[in-house]
């Protein structure tokens, strides 16, 4: 992601002048707050450390420098959304503390571990603070704080969602903060691995859990739908590992390498012991976490405010698309505008929505525009400029190549095998590549249609593709759930709803419903 370096330099100006605070938080002492006049004032005194702490200290911020969180934090210099950054909120009522504009507080150790604890004592995922912490909390609470202003300004968008579904999975309310270490909230975030959207999807995992990427359409760019997906991923986690900081530290690198560092670290589930094992991005990914948990929560006492990001989710509401319809044709025939549009549909990603009566698509709108979209549905179909018949000609002929995969038999397989990873049906195969038999050659190609192809809808098969009957597995001695669902390409949590299981445990030759 690109971001603009003056809007980055306007904010380290700011931080820089800050002035010398009043200790006037009442709790904790005037004694606990330190004095700072700029930002290379910022507490590196090594007499509030012992010779270790010294050490681990300076091992975390040379983790941070090379951290991508850090990178991805940056890049909310580049969101347009934000325009003037004015101030949305009272900062003078919500100011408590009588701050001055410019001041910056910084607190002793003490005072960042009482307050952790605090927050450790509602959840159940195990904060704390040390230093490896510490140099994430300078980042957000002190050397980018105007970002972090962005940032949670965005929050108030974002977070009624990921609580909503969180709750939904009966998951920590906290595990919301991971969005902001993911992504810093910013809704087409991509990173350099191709991770994208506000929870940094995979295209791999991404698939896993539902999340379709085409020339038209990104779901990972879906605040709904990616959300609900990284809960399942998550829970898949936890199911494994029984520990939360294991699973953040898995859903960033991935469970291999976790396994791997649980190995070295002689078998010990426990992320602080497997820290040395992981990779450099990873080993501030939880302490990253930690940080933003806190300052979020104790950013008033830090003296920062929410930066307002617009229009929030709150006041806008989803409407059905059933037909062919362009971001221009609703801009022109009921006057939202564009930039509300990209901002909360972001998926879109050629501002065009390739809806039909069997495949209808969901869209966010101003709570007014969404009323008038009701009120006109037929209407704007019906507004076609040449512009938008142009744009429907090649959104017909890129849907075609979307939906198809071309796979290349390899030793082994068999119709079969292939139709059950790609959630098909061997008649569907069979009918789109003008097969008589059952039986193929290695290297041969064949074509698939993943949501209905024209060669699906000319089928006699009248059933959707893929709504082939539900498939079982009988369990052999030695399997486990993560295996069988890594063998039917499915996930933990779909095992577990689809044979109504409580625990994870299952017996030799249990009969196991293992596909839809």
């Amino acid at each position: 992601m690109k971001f603009t370096p003056f809007i980055i330099a306007l904010f380290f100006v700011s931080v820089a002048n800050a002035q010398i605070i009043k200790p006037t938080e009442p709790s904790p002492s005037a004694d606990s707050i330190y004095v700072v006049d700029s930002v290379d004032d910022l507490p590196d005194s090594l007499e509030l450390y012992e010779e270790q702490r010294i050490a681990d200290f300076k091992e975390a911020r040379e983790v941070l420098g090379e951290s991508a969180v850090m990178k991805m934090f940056e890049s909310l210099g580049s969101i347009p959304y934000f325009g003037e950054d004015y101030l949305s909120f009272d900062t003078v009522e919500m100011n408590i503390y009588g701050y001055d504009y410019s001041e910056i507080p910084v607190f002793d150790d003490s005072v960042y571990i009482q307050r952790i604890e605090a927050l450790a004592a509602q959840t159940t995922i195990p904060l704390v603070f040390n230093a490896h912490v510490k140099p994430f909390i300078e980042l957000y609470a002190m050397r980018r704080r105007a970002l972090t202003g962005r940032m949670l300004g965005l929050s108030y968008v974002y977070f009624p969602l990921f609580e909503e579904t969180l709750d939904k999975f009966n998951m920590p309310l906290e595990l919301k903060y991971l969005a902001m270490i993911e992504s810093a909230l910013n809704p087409v975030a991509g990173s350099h691995a191709g991770a994208k959207g506000l929870w940094q999807f995979m295209y791999g995992t991404g698939k896993q859990y539902g999340l379709k990427s085409t020339s038209l359409v990104e779901d990972r760019f879906d605040p709904i739908k990616a959300t609900e997906a990284a809960c399942l991923y998550m829970l898949d986690l936890y199911y494994k590992y029984k520990d939360w900081f294991l699973v953040l530290a898995a859903y960033n690198s991935g469970p291999g390498t976790v396994n791997k560092a649980i190995v070295r670290a002689g078998g010990v589930m426990d992320y602080w012991a497997i820290w040395p094992y992981l990779p450099r991005e990873t080993q501030g990914y939880v302490p990253a976490f930690i940080a933003v948990n806190y300052v979020i929560n104790y950013a008033t006492e830090h003296n920062i405010y929410p930066i307002n990001p617009g229009l929030l989710m709150t006041g806008t509401d989803t409407v059905t698309v059933h037909d062919f319809l362009t971001f221009n044709q609703l801009h022109e025939t009921i006057g939202v505008s564009m930039r509300d549009l990209r901002f909360f549909n972001p998926q879109y990603t050629k501002e065009v929505i390739p809806a039909n009566d069997s495949t209808p698509y969901i869209l966010r709108l101003p709570a007014a525009s969404a009323l008038k979209f009701v009120e006109k549905e037929e209407e704007i179909y019906a507004y076609k400029t040449q512009e938008v018949i142009e744009k429907e000609k090649v959104v017909e002929q890129v849907r075609t190549v979307s939906d198809r995969t071309v796979h290349t038999v390899k030793r082994g397989e068999t119709l079969a095998s292939i139709a059950r990873k790609y959630h098909v049906s061997v008649k569907n195969l069979k009918s789109w590549n003008k097969l008589r038999k059952d039986s193929i050659q290695v290297g041969q190609k064949l074509t698939i249609y993943s949501s209905g192809g024209p060669m699906a809808s000319s089928s006699t098969n009248s059933k959707a593709v893929g709504s082939s009957s539900p498939k079982y597995h009988t369990v052999k001695a030695g399997e486990t759930l993560a295996s069988i669902a890594k063998k039917y390409n499915t996930s933990i949590s779909n095992l577990k709803k689809w044979n109504n299981l409580k625990s994870d445990k299952i017996r030799v030759k249990q009969k196991l419903r293992v596909s839809k």
